[in-house]
């Protein structure tokens, strides 16, 4: 029986555990990366470790999220990025120099190798033939320190690719399509492995498109073939002798397969509030758009750019439509402008923004009241944008462009009709490269004084679990909720180093009371603890929306389900992450009723996946049960992987 990709590249990193579907492994990690937002409490727990240096290939820092310099907290905490770097043996990526995902997708990824990145979007490496996972920065700073990363031995689904997109249908559509079939829920514990005829059409930044937003499914991660498309790629980086050539077996065996016939996409849009909420362009067109934004880590490549350039060659940005672009790196940049695209994007009145996350995650071109929005970025969760009124659409650059020429929402098929010739961009064969914002570390660490700001706190320390958890019910939540309900992006992160700060905004979009319930509690001497629906924990990877509920006194999450990162990050903080045995007991809870777990830890010592809890409030009794390894268990009891690693 032949091998899937997925399963040839992990057997050569698998180090603990049995390669048993549904089973806890643990794997070497060979590279890692961090960005600004969670890397900075990543790096705070890898120096409580006491660990001299990291101990994999290759880590990188970037700072790419908060590079907006309002106040001192960002630039305070990019100089502690930049002298711990130097510090243990790290890469450091300035702001200015791209977004993380697209960095290092030029620079630094190699097929059949592993990468574990404290962001959702680090499957993006799976475009070039890598095992990307994203994990809470507590994980990536225990892989830094040479230990393993563990996971579950995952599903793994193929999805078949055959034909070829047609002109105006993008990756953005093949990823949307995917969308549309899996939903963003009840996905956990899968890999999606891309195969067949149709993949060797789409391009290195195709697939890095697809890749980077199979996070939005929920997926373990997301993975092509390397081939002559990835060999071209690389060479064009000066990297050809990083290549290898991979691919599955011709008898492996999946858990599923689907198949998409490229040549039959069409435009579509992930309509608000959820990538998940799928439509063709056709049947919402004509809504008026007051805003358009191209780029983040999903589209803002060199044949991104120069295909909207080209789109709008010749023509001008409605005047009812403020227009944004954001190349995804430096290289991307400077590529475009040495041939001509830049010029192209001016001309037609886009605004330039700095080549980082920005407007994706809030921190920049919030748009207006009740707006429309156009987005090539990946998420388009309520409030993300900064607007909280706003109605945000995640579109193809293709789609973006058209709206950009008629104001509107438009199937950019329909261009064709005022004039607009389809642009066959193809990437150059060998791209201008520039890595002077990379900065290496020093030959002599030991010389080097780490920097910490006002706003560097140390990562906050939780206490081991109790034999009881009593708690009040401090919020109740619905399906779908994602860390950014948890907790803010954008401007909000500026406070990600300091948890007592950032915990203010718990649930801000939801419950902006949330905290001076929670605080009441704490300081009362009992626990919180959260009620959620289906899919708790959807979206980023960011840590704080576990370990700001641990500050706060959380001690347990009961949800109907919950997302692997999310999950992963809770345990990580000592938080016990509970399901409903009978998901009709959710019905029963109202916020404010006080629970009472007994012999937590008895359940959790012992063999068994069950615990029950007292609702003393009504009355009643309900079961829940837990899906932990043996080691899940032991860091939950001690409070947490930092108290348990000690």
């Amino acid at each position: 029986m032949g091998k899937t990709l997925t399963e040839k590249i992990l057997a050569t990193h698998i180090t603990e555990g049995t390669k048993e579907k549904g089973k806890e492994v643990g794997i070497t990690i060979d590279q890692t990366l961090t960005q600004d937002a969670t890397g900075t409490m990543a790096y705070l727990q890898f120096e409580a470790m006491n660990v001299p240096k990291v101990h994999t290939e290759l880590s990188v820092s970037y700072v790419d999220h908060n590079t907006v310099q309002i106040g001192f907290e960002n630039a305070d905490d990019h100089k502690y990025l930049q002298s711990v770097a130097a510090k243990y043996g790290i890469i450091y990526s300035r702001a200015g120099n791209g977004i993380c995902h697209q960095v290092h997708l030029e620079r630094f990824g190699k097929p059949g190798k592993t990468l574990l990145g404290s962001d959702s979007h680090t499957p993006t490496g799976g475009g070039i033939g890598m095992i990307a996972i994203g994990a809470g920065g507590l994980d990536v700073a225990v892989a830094m320190a040479g230990g393993p990363f563990y996971l579950t031995y995952p599903k793994v689904i193929k999805i078949n690719l055959t034909g070829a997109l047609k002109p105006w249908v993008a990756a953005k559509d093949v990823i949307l399509k995917v969308l549309e079939i899996f939903t963003t829920k009840g996905n956990v514990g899968c890999v999606f492995e891309y195969a067949g005829e149709g993949v060797k059409t789409l391009s290195v930044p195709d697939r890095a498109t697809i890749t980077n937003m199979g996070a939005e499914c929920g997926v373990t991660t997301s993975v092509f073939p390397s081939d002559e498309v990835t060999k071209q790629f690389l060479k064009a980086q000066g990297r050809e002798k990083d290549w290898a050539e991979l691919h599955a077996d011709k008898d492996a065996v999946y858990d599923r397969i689907v198949d998409i016939n490229l040549s039959e996409l069409a435009p579509l849009a992930a309509t608000p509030h959820s990538p998940g909420n799928v439509k063709k362009i056709r049947d919402i067109e004509g809504l008026a758009v007051d805003q358009v934004c191209i780029g983040s880590c999903t589209n803002s490549s060199y044949t991104d750019m120069m295909t909207v350039a080209h789109i709008l060659k010749d023509k001008k940005v409605h005047p009812n439509v403020s227009f944004v672009v954001a190349p995804g790196s430096k290289q991307v940049l400077e590529n475009i402008t040495r041939d001509g695209g830049l010029a192209l994007l001016l001309g037609a009145g886009a605004r330039l923004a700095e080549s980082a996350c920005g407007f994706c995650i809030g921190n920049s071109q919030s748009p207006k009241t009740t707006a429309v929005s156009l987005r090539t970025s990946n998420r388009n969760f309520l409030g993300r944008s900064g607007t909280k009124d706003a109605q945000v659409y995640l579109v193809s650059p293709q789609t973006a462009a058209a709206a950009v020429i008629t104001g509107k929402i438009t199937d950019p098929r329909d261009l064709e009709q005022i004039g607009v010739s389809y642009p066959h961009i193809t990437m150059p064969k060998k791209f201008y490269l520039d890595d002077s914002l990379f900065i290496t570390p020093p030959a002599d660490p030991g010389k080097v004084k780490v920097y910490r700001g006002p706003n560097i706190g140390e990562p906050p320390k939780n206490t081991p679990l109790p034999d009881t958890i009593r708690a009040e019910v401090t919020i109740k939540v619905a399906d779908e909720i994602t860390t950014d309900h948890i907790i803010p992006a954008g401007a909000k992160m500026k406070y990600r180093s300091n948890v007592p700060k950032y915990a203010e905004y718990l649930f801000e979009v939801v419950d902006p009371k949330f905290y001076e319930r929670a605080k009441k509690t704490k300081d009362a001497g009992l626990h919180n603890v959260i009620v959620a629906g289906l899919s708790y924990g959807q979206g980023s990877s960011r840590e704080h929306a576990a370990l700001c509920p641990m500050y706060m006194g959380v001690k347990a999450v009961i949800a109907k389900s919950m997302e692997r990162i999310h999950k992963a990050n809770l345990i990580n903080f000592g938080i016990v992450p509970l399901t409903f045995a009978n998901k009709d007991d959710y019905t029963t809870i109202e916020q404010g009723d006080t629970l009472e777990i007994p012999d937590i830890r008895s359940a959790l010592t012992g063999r068994g996946n069950t615990a029950k809890v007292l609702d003393k409030t009504k009355g009643k009794e309900f079961q829940v049960s837990f899906d932990l390894s043996e080691r899940d268990r032991k860091i939950i009891l001690a409070g947490g992987s930092l108290n348990y690693v000690k």
